[in-house]
């Protein structure tokens, strides 16, 4: 027996629930231009028709994205950009980049959010501007997502609190009921499945009725969730990674996602009217390694 096999835990060889594969249905997961790149096709990975999200991380020319959109959407998949405000110079510019996705990648949906950027480098600070302009409505987009933040969000509300962020829910909200846009929030990772369905609700108890994806790290080494986790502000559910950890025998052994999801199905299939409708995947592990995870799960 190697060592490898010798620490490997009941939580590893837990099967793939019926609720599980329901819960996985219409899944999404993200990619990058550059990590896109190696995948010599995705038509191999991953089931057709699939939402790929695509990260547009500062310093990434349109011309990358807009080339890997069209790629991807020429494969069979539904594409979804991401639009990071504070990464778009003005009016103009937004305009020119959904003519862009447009017109060469049929893009009719987007992620919008305000970007991990400090100083905007034009005049959006965050996605509800970029709403405001009444582009995504004139080019008929289907489907815009917003960013969901289970744990908070201290670049929003450095004070702790959830001040701006549940004023911004309120305004996504409103703009719900004014729009024939589909919306959704699409989540940060987290990795406790309590607290998350207890943020989930609390939507619902202020009148919040949007769609949630939430948001899951796929398969990886421990050292690298805890590494994207702290760079990407992942709140209170660290813990489960810090606790993990601690024991040696888990140490060496990837970390999955089933637990988490596990919990989060069952309680899908006890409240059918649940508000979590989907998972979007980041594959924090590599593309590949998620994929096939997913493959052996559904």
């Amino acid at each position: 027996m190697s060592i490898l096999s010798a620490f490997t835990s009941k939580e590893e060889n837990t099967t793939v629930s019926d609720s599980l594969k329901d819960f996985l249905g219409n899944f999404s997961i993200e990619v990058m231009p550059r990590t896109a790149s190696k995948i010599e096709s995705f038509n191999e990975i991953l089931p057709e028709n699939t939402r790929i999200y695509i990260a547009h991380i500062e310093g990434v020319p349109i011309d990358e994205m807009v080339a890997t959109a069209k790629r991807i959407s020429n494969e069979g998949f539904n594409v979804m950009p991401h639009f990071p405000a504070r990464i778009i110079k003005d009016k103009s510019m937004l305009e020119d980049w959904i003519n862009r996705y447009q017109g060469e990648a049929g893009i009719e949906q987007a992620l919008l959010l305000a970007g991990g950027v400090n100083k905007p480098h034009g005049i959006y600070e965050n996605s509800m501007q970029l709403v405001e302009t009444e582009l995504f409505e004139k080019y008929n987009f289907k489907h815009l997502h917003f960013a969901g933040h289970p744990e908070g969000n201290k670049d929003i509300d450095n004070d702790g609190s959830n001040k701006n962020v549940d004023a911004a829910l309120s305004w996504k909200q409103k703009f719900k009921e004014r729009t024939d846009i589909e919306l959704a929030l699409t989540t940060q990772f987290c990795f406790e499945a309590e607290p998350v369905i207890e943020w989930a609700n609390s939507l619902i108890d202020k009148g919040v009725d949007i769609p949630v994806h939430i948001g899951v790290a796929g398969p990886a080494k421990l050292q690298t969730l805890i590494k994207f986790s702290i760079a990407c502000g992942v709140g209170p559910s660290l813990r489960v990674l810090q606790k993990r950890a601690k024991d040696v025998k888990k140490l060496l052994l990837p970390f999955e996602p089933n637990e988490f999801l596990e919990t989060l199905a069952e309680h899908k299939k006890a409240n059918p009217s649940f508000n979590i409708t989907n998972v979007h995947f980041f594959p924090l592990g590599g593309i590949n390694v998620n994929a096939s995870w997913i493959k052996s799960a559904i």
